[in-house]
């Protein structure tokens, strides 16, 4: 596989780097900017994630305009602060009913907007500004997106020609109880938007993945949809491929990466590939962004093999059995091993005489491989698919029923938005819940916060206002005080030992308080410095992954576990 450079020849005015959280896409779009900028090129770097470090790559405070980059002369960045945007959206959209609504169901609005969906939404308001601004067009040769299209992002991308058919025939636009409202004077830059990003000699999709199987999976998800809204023109950067092996962790990892891409998903297989092999480094600073895309690479340092003294898994599980938690949910972004966390944990409670449920809305369902005949164990997997179709046909028919056309039609355009899902998942969630079979359930992939505040403020503002997008099951009104009582339920916190798996964690768990969800432990896996490495380039990133496990162990007031890193999901099923 050749190595990734950037090739004017096969690059276009626009690029987007998207891939799951913590493969590199903010290193790789910023290396790619500086190699750009370095042969002459005016260009623009933009990033929309709201879990960007872009600001300490470039050791530089940025704002939503374009700041140029001192010592790389032709280089500019902008860093859109998606929360600040959303708080300026909220308000836009709840502005013109003050005064008018009760306060209560004014305070319940806001509620509905305050989570990580209007958060996207805000950022994607900002992105197609900037998309569609003729005046960015015309002054940059590259304008390079640091931006994370996946999950909801890729539900709000794949919208706006709906936006655009059901505000051509309502005038009054979305719904105030979705995450869509005040769309209606967004409609033209939309439809330019639209245009733009599906335009192959304009747009070019780097998808950005590790040699994983799971990332991998993720940039064929990705790959598929985006390719579906027209953006068919796509690159596939491998960013992390280990070179020479020379212990056993290392050469576990060779094979496993190896294993994983030889097994690739097809529609990957068909894209232009090129790879970044593994960096030693921490990449920030100019030098090094310069050097990450180099063959030649400076010499590495020895650096001690340094003694894991961190907590296990042990501990949390110890905890959880004397405290009798009754509801356990294993949480975190994509690809920090929430599955694997989530039947080690059953496996030990099992080990303590506890009977457990185990249950996941994984749409890979890793839970396949997990074959059991212990009678403590019971296993199921909610079909997020089917509970969405069935929840969208039960509140679509409730609403015909009693409301006006005109009415349907707002339910059907909020019914549209990816918060549904959420509410639908999370009603399967209850069920699951509800059961009484077992000791302990179990869950992969709990509900965000940003969830069970929706449904808490639906609830609320279902008492308010007559009219409402359809009522709240009395499951999930029971279940919702045995979720916000810390004596039955915990959640645990799953992230990586990298700087964006940290942060994402943190504002997840900042969203659980905010929805008064207990949480006390926080899991941190995939160490490589739990491993004992030898190997130098091993060596140097379980260095520097002692600054993250430090951070978390303060945010969780020592409340945390550090677990090894493990080839993939069937291997650690087999060590367990």
């Amino acid at each position: 596989m050749k190595a990734y450079t950037p090739e004017p020849a096969t690059l276009s005015h626009y690029l987007f780097f998207t891939g799951k959280g913590g493969v590199g896409k903010t290193t790789i779009a910023s290396a790619t900017a500086i190699n750009l900028a370095d042969s002459g090129n005016q260009v623009m770097l933009v990033s929309t994630d709201p879990a960007s470090n872009l600001q300490d790559v470039f050791n530089t405070t940025l704002t939503n305009k374009p700041k140029e980059i001192i010592g790389v002369p032709g280089l500019f960045a902008a860093n859109f602060d998606p929360v600040t945007a959303a708080g300026e959206y909220r308000e836009s959209v709840v502005g013109p009913y003050r005064g008018v609504l009760p306060e209560a169901a004014i305070k319940n609005i806001e509620e509905q907007l305050s989570g990580s969906c209007t958060v996207e939404i805000a950022a994607f308001n900002e992105f197609a500004n900037f998309l569609t601004a003729p005046e960015v067009a015309q002054r940059f040769d590259y304008i390079i997106f640091d931006t994370a299209p996946t999950g909801h992002a890729l539900r709000m991308l794949q919208l706006p020609a709906a936006w655009n058919n059901y505000l051509s025939e309502n005038e009054r636009g979305a719904s105030c109880l979705g995450q869509l409202a005040g769309l209606n004077d967004k409609k033209a830059m939309y439809e330019k938007a639209v245009l733009t990003l599906s335009d192959g000699a304009l747009t070019t999709l780097m998808l950005v993945t590790r040699p994983q199987k799971a990332s991998l999976l993720e940039a064929a998800r990705a790959s598929q949809e985006l390719a579906a809204i027209g953006m068919k023109k796509q690159q596939l950067i491998i960013n992390g491929t280990l070179q020479e092996p020379s212990d056993h962790a290392s050469q576990a990892i060779f094979e496993q990466q190896q294993k994983d891409l030889n097994q690739m998903p097809a529609d990957l297989r068909g894209l232009t590939r090129s790879e970044v092999p593994l960096r030693a480094y921490n990449v920030t600073g100019f030098n090094k962004l310069r050097s990450v895309l180099k063959a030649e690479q400076p010499s590495l340092l020895a650096y001690p093999v340094i003694k894991n003294n961190y907590p296990d898994l042990d501990v949390v599980v110890a905890d959880l059995v004397r405290t009798n938690k009754k509801i356990i949910f294993t949480m975190g972004k994509g690809g920090v091993g929430k599955t694997t966390v989530a039947v080690q944990i059953a496996q030990k409670l099992v080990a303590q005489h506890k009977t457990v449920h185990l249950a996941t809305t994984d749409p890979a369902n890793h839970l396949d491989f997990f074959n059991t005949a212990d009678p403590a164990i019971t296993i199921s997997h909610i079909d997020e698919q089917q509970v969405l179709k069935d929840y969208q046909a039960e509140v679509l028919t409730k609403a015909q029923q009693t409301m006006r056309s005109e009415d349907v039609d707002y339910v059907a355009e909020d019914l549209r938005s990816p918060c549904t899902q959420e509410i639908a998942v999370f009603r399967a969630f209850a069920n699951v819940v509800a059961q009484n079979d077992s000791d302990v359930v179990v869950i992969d992939t709990a509900p965000t916060g940003h969830t069970l505040l929706l449904l808490d403020s639906t609830q609320s503002y279902a008492q308010e206002v007559e009219r409402t997008a359809g009522e709240v099951p009395r499951s999930i009104v029971e279940l919702l005080p045995r979720l916000q009582d810390p004596k039955q339920t915990e959640i645990v916190m799953v992230t990586l030992p990298e700087t964006t798996p940290v942060y994402e964690s943190m504002r997840l768990a900042d969203d659980l308080q905010r929805a008064k969800i207990a949480h006390t432990w926080w899991v941190v896996n995939q160490s490589m410095l739990a491993t004992n490495t030898t190997h130098p380039c091993l060596q140097a990133r379980a260095q520097n992954e002692v600054k993250w496990i430090e951070k978390v162990k303060k945010r969780a007031n020592d409340h945390f576990a550090v677990e090894r890193w493990q080839p993939d999901f069937e291997q650690v099923l087999l060590t367990i």
